[in-house]
């Protein structure tokens, strides 16, 4: 089969897979695709949601092209994308995009795409997020939990170990989110992309689907089934 072939059926496939949305698991045919999917599905379930942010490497601009330095993350100093993550307590992602270049920063992001107009609008809903979104969480203090912080180099002793063991424990109920993360990474186009930028939304949302239905399916082989318990019980 020729290359030009396979391109063909990528570039066909491709945005299918994209506009399908997030697998729910236990929940047959429940998709969601945005943002007010999301937060209305958090607060009818009562999930506590964790929120990141991850970058893929790019190629580099041409040079005397507009917009050159928009790619340069001011964290890995290379040319990124940035897409936002949002997982539950288990890890399975329920929301994945807010694509913008690397210079962007994550909570500028995420405000553009109006989640604090969903936390507003839905009090119920309570997320975790790291230091990042520090602004967010000012803004939510009831809603949005955050990493406090690091005590001045005058503060007792006692308040340097209270700071690192909350600092634990908050590690501790994000990790999920960070390992969703790293699943895509997995993926060889989402470890470093070397198609065309103008590609990478569809591409990204994409992988994530499938990765999301496959966690689906592999929570929906994992719970139990009563089946033969009820057919025990109609025999006796």
């Amino acid at each position: 089969m020729d290359r030009s072939t396979v391109s063909g059926a990528v570039r066909e496939v491709r945005p299918l897979l994209a506009a399908r949305g997030l697998a729910i698991p236990d929940r047959p045919g429940l998709w969601l695709r945005t943002l007010e999917d999301l937060f209305a599905y958090a607060d009818a379930e009562g999930v506590r949601l964790r929120i990141d942010g991850t970058e893929v490497q790019v190629r580099r601009p041409h040079a005397g092209r507009s917009g050159r330095k928009a790619f340069v993350s001011g964290k890995k100093r290379q040319n990124t994308i940035k897409t936002t993550t949002v997982s539950d307590g288990q890890g399975r992602t329920l929301f994945s995009g807010v694509v913008r270049p690397g210079r962007v920063h994550d909570q500028t992001a995420v405000r553009t795409e109006g989640i604090a107009e969903q936390f507003r609008h839905r009090p119920k809903v309570k997320a975790q997020v790291d230091e990042g979104y520090r602004g967010l969480a000012n803004e939510f203090p009831n809603q949005v939990s955050a990493p406090s912080k690091k005590p001045s180099e005058v503060a007792p002793l006692g308040e340097h170990h209270a700071w690192r063991e909350q600092r634990r424990r908050q590690s501790s109920a994000r990790i999920c989110v960070e390992h969703t993360n790293a699943e895509y990474k997995q993926w060889r186009p989402l470890q470093r992309f070397t198609g065309r930028r103008e590609t990478y939304a569809e591409t990204h949302l994409a992988i994530t689907g499938l990765v999301s239905d496959r966690s689906a399916r592999r929570a929906t082989r994992r719970k139990p089934s009563t089946e033969p318990v009820l057919a025990r019980q109609a025999t006796c």
